[in-house]
């Protein structure tokens, strides 16, 4: 909405119960006024205020709290709020406006805020409004020098006449092989091709009748390893009343050695060796 369309509206920016005004002395020094120097018999009213905002204009309002009768009125004009509205210099409660009667005569009075919140949204308000006068300013000048530009680059068309087609090329799929080797090209081709690769012959996979031999030898003085060895040689295991009666009768096993000697052979007869002992 541009500045003509909302010249009849008004937008209230703020509203403050209680303000005082004073009458404030001509100002001293080039750098400003001191609310130091206003005396407390200067206090001339107190009421309500405003902050108005009026097309491209800010108007600061001091009105009767119970009538709504105007007091005075600042009017704040685009770019001369430091002419408009001066803080003082001594405190952030205290500012100096410049009020006018509309006939061209001004004067300068002193407005003083209760709370230091107060003073803060005032200042708020003046500041919101010159954002919202420069983002219409900017609105109105990015319209006008959008209807200015002329397009260089005019829009073209791309649809399809009547009686035109569109041909797509689409590249065929491998019909055989499938998984890794169709996509590493190692899948080959017809029976009757010659020529092309064919998949090379893979090992077949174990068959169940063959053992896996354990890569780890099986740990030292196990019952179940020393039980399968025995079993394969044909030795049974000895409890330990056996092995003792062995290390006792360390003679007994002769007589199967003696067996086994061979025989001495005499004329006419056939005898065994007189002595195990002499055999050995």
């Amino acid at each position: 909405m541009s500045f003509e369309e909302e010249e009849s509206f008004e937008h209230t920016l703020l509203v403050v119960r209680e303000v005082s005004v004073y009458k404030i002395p001509p100002r001293s020094t080039s750098g400003g006024y001191k609310c130091g120097e206003w005396l407390q018999s200067d206090k001339i009213w107190s009421g309500r205020l405003r902050v108005v905002s009026c097309k491209d204009r800010c108007e600061i309002r001091l009105e009767d709290p119970n009538s709504g009768e105007l007091f005075a009125a600042c009017f704040v004009q685009p770019g001369q709020r430091e002419s408009s509205v001066e803080p003082a210099l001594d405190s952030s409660r205290y500012f100096v406006l410049k009020i006018e009667d509309g006939r061209g005569k001004h004067a300068f009075i002193g407005l003083g805020f209760n709370e230091r919140n107060e003073a803060f949204d005032f200042n708020v308000a003046l500041s919101d409004h010159e954002k919202y006068v420069k983002r219409e300013n900017e609105k109105e000048a990015g319209e006008t020098s959008d209807e200015n530009q002329i397009d260089i680059h005019p829009a073209v068309n791309h649809r399809l006449k009547e009686g035109e087609t569109i041909r797509i090329n689409v590249k065929n799929k491998p019909s055989t092989g499938t998984g890794m080797l169709s996509a590493a090209g190692m899948s080959g081709g017809t029976s009757g091709t010659a020529g092309k690769s064919k998949i090379p012959g893979l090992a077949p996979p174990p068959t169940g009748t063959g053992k896996i031999r354990s890569p780890l030898p099986p740990p030292p003085n196990d019952p179940a390893s020393a039980r399968m060895t025995s079993s394969k040689n044909g030795v049974g295991l000895r409890g330990p009343k056996e092995n003792a009666r062995q290390s006792t009768d360390s003679l007994s096993d002769f007589s199967q050695l003696e067996r086994n000697l061979p025989s001495t052979t005499t004329s006419g007869s056939t005898k065994p060796s007189a002595a195990g002992w002499a055999a050995f």
